[in-house]
């Protein structure tokens, strides 16, 4: 076999060694992801060397030069000795790179534990009443979710539902064993209840079902067994059984569910209420949605001077419907917050506005088509991808990317929505929650109760607006 020969099938090996590796190498992978500068020079790197096996000596010379920093003595040695660079470039990656970047899901991960431990350092346990049965796959998945929080927050469970259900579900998915565990520790415990309100049925028919699994669970916020209460099930009946047995706040005409979406700025999400417990407003009740935003975005989303707006078709004060145009005057006479003016749709996840108030009707529909967008963009994002070993390569630096987006688009993520104007703190979960949106659902739960929502919400009877 020629020297020629020989050199052209090493120049192969090289190549395919190097693909590989790009397409297995999690590390590098992350690097890319989230590195600008390395992101460019990896991508520039494995579009050479697919390209162009004639450019294999540069293409060594660049992976050494820009990952590993060395100085390339000898392209020749190089080339020879490929799988040597490749298994260095790796190890070099991984052990000098890798603690600069952060996976999605692991950076995450340790945001929460970071908080957890701030939260844990500064509050007491606190016991959260949980509607077990509500939801359209309960009641393991939500048992998965009340388990898991436990081990992250500072909170107690009250798990209300069919007991003999619980544990068969517990059972079934591999939690028999956990769930006793958290018993016996008295972190959790289970609370017995008739069949859940059905998700087809009447929010009327809690005043007939006493025991249903809501009605138990609200009791125990009632009789201050519990601080609060979530729930995935039925959410009329929810608002039906919070309004029957812990009452409105005084002054406050209707209750409102008031979601968070995210914007631009993914530390700075925006609250929209209401979206869905009020399909027909009168201009009071907007009024009192912006103050009840107000507080929760203080108290919660800790922003010092939330920005007000109301959702509208245009920024003019002139526009919009009669609805539109009278509580356009009462939220601009208001002294207590800060009102920004009518909010266009298309400003809505802009950042603009940390409290946007809308009637349930319209903030329903907002609310589904953002549920929607997600999903639909991931799959527009994945058919333009090119297609072949380079694109291949390709879509593994944009893996990564491509989670993040995904995540902060997805409603699991926010986990649920407060149910604010009841004299409680109530968490309306997604009727297709599973375990990650529980834990974000109570964790919502905890941070409300300890930021102590309840306390300055209920001074808003002294306002002479709510008087008069």
């Amino acid at each position: 076999m020629g020297k020629e020969t020989a050199q052209k099938i090493n120049k192969s090996r090289a190549i395919r060694r190097l693909v590989i590796w790009y397409k297995r190498n999690s590390a590098v992978t992350s690097i890319v992801d989230t590195a600008a500068s390395s992101a460019a020079t990896a991508s520039n790197v494995a579009g050479n060397v697919v390209s162009s096996a004639g450019s294999v000596v540069t293409t060594a010379s660049n992976v050494a030069s820009n990952v590993a920093g060395n100085v390339v003595s000898s392209a020749e040695s190089v080339v020879n000795t490929a799988s040597s660079v490749v298994s260095n470039a790796s190890t070099i990656a991984k052990n000098t790179l890798q603690p600069l970047v952060f996976d999605p899901l692991k950076r995450l991960q340790n945001n929460d534990n970071i908080l957890d431990r701030v939260e844990k350092s500064q509050s007491k346990r606190i016991w959260i009443a949980v509607d077990g049965m509500g939801g359209d796959y309960a009641p393991g998945p939500i048992l998965e979710g009340c388990l898991e929080a436990i081990s992250r927050f500072p909170i107690n469970i009250k798990f209300v539902g069919k007991i003999e259900k619980v544990k068969d579900a517990a059972r079934k998915t591999g939690l028999a064993e956990l769930l006793e565990n958290e018993i016996d520790n008295n972190r959790l415990e289970l609370i017995d209840s008739g069949e859940p309100i059905g998700m087809n049925e009447e929010a009327t028919a809690v005043r007939k079902r006493k025991n249903a699994s809501i009605n138990v669970a609200m009791d125990l916020v009632r009789n201050n067994k519990a601080e609060a209460v979530y729930s995935a099930g039925n959410s009329g009946a929810m608002m039906a059984s919070a309004i029957f047995r812990i009452g409105r706040l005084k002054g406050i005409d209707r209750p409102a569910i008031g979601a968070l979406f995210p914007t631009r700025d993914q530390t700075r999400p925006v609250l929209v209420l209401d979206v869905g417990a009020n399909t027909d407003c009168k201009p009071s009740y907007l009024h009192q949605f912006a103050l009840l935003g107000n507080i929760y975005a203080k108290d919660v989303l800790q922003v010092q001077k939330p920005r007000i707006g109301l959702l509208n078709i245009g920024e003019e004060e002139c526009k919009g419907n009669d609805l539109s145009l009278k509580t356009f005057e009462l939220l601009s006479s208001e002294k207590s917050f800060d009102f920004g003016g009518n909010c266009e749709g298309r400003d809505v996840l802009s950042g603009s506005f940390d409290v946007v108030v809308c009637d349930g009707f319209t903030g329903n529909i907002l609310l589904k088509f953002l549920e929607s967008v997600g999903g639909v963009l991931l799959d527009i994002l994945r058919s333009e991808l090119p297609r072949g070993r380079r694109g291949k390569v390709g879509s593994a630096f944009l893996k990564s990317n491509l989670l993040r987006i995904k995540k902060r688009l997805d409603h699991a993520e926010h986990g649920g929505a407060l149910l604010l104007g009841v004299n409680g703190i109530c968490v309306i979960g997604h009727g297709s929650s599973k375990s990650l949106s529980v834990v974000s659902a109570l964790r919502l739960a905890h941070s409300a109760v300890n930021h102590g929502v309840m306390d300055n919400l209920n001074r808003l009877q002294k306002l002479q607006v709510l008087n008069s």
